[in-house]
């Protein structure tokens, strides 16, 4: 518990030198994290179970050689890809976003350093050095959250694009 609260404190510190943008960079990754590991689950649990009830009912199709076969084949595919390029989309939305939040904390951190100049002169290095952390931990937060995701959205892409292809080759068109 005692770690628990020190973790807290230590994320409340950041918060506080980074600016109110951290809450939207901590947001926007939450978001994207939570969709990487719905789609994680996906692959594990839901998949194996969708591929094996597709490829069950063709395989109990009598007639496989059809023009008629052919699109039941592809709409079976085709369902099924949709299904595992579900948030893809989304996920990688959100990895291009963060580094984009984090360069609005670098603008309203600099605002804050101009206001400092503006308002104190350039006598008050500890204003100005409070605005320069504004604008450089919202950077530094919305990159590696970024790159948090980089990994795991082409990860989730490249396996959807697999599974396709090996359920393509499951669904036979031999008799």
């Amino acid at each position: 518990m005692l770690a628990l609260n020190e973790a807290i404190d230590a994320i409340q510190a950041f918060i506080l030198r980074g600016g109110d943008v951290l809450y939207m960079i901590l947001l926007v990754t939450f978001i994207m994290w939570v969709l990487i590991v719905e789609r994680l689950w996906y692959f594990g649990l839901e998949y194996r179970k969708q591929r094996d009830t597709v490829i069950a009912q063709w395989e109990s199709r009598a007639e496989r050689k059809s023009w008629y076969a052919h699109k039941v084949r592809t709409a079976m595919i085709s369902e099924i890809r949709a299904n595992l390029d579900s948030s893809v989309t989304m996920i990688k939305t959100l990895v291009a976003l963060c580094p984009l939040v984090g360069l609005l904390g670098t603008v309203t951190g600099m605002i804050e350093v101009f206001d400092v100049l503006a308002s104190q002169g350039s006598s008050n290095a500890r204003g100005m050095a409070n605005g320069i952390s504004k604008a450089t931990i919202p950077t530094m937060a919305g990159m590696v959250a970024a790159l948090s995701g980089v990994f795991f959205s082409a990860y989730i892409e490249r396996r959807a694009k697999r599974e396709s292809e090996r359920l393509e080759d499951a669904l036979t068109m031999d008799h």
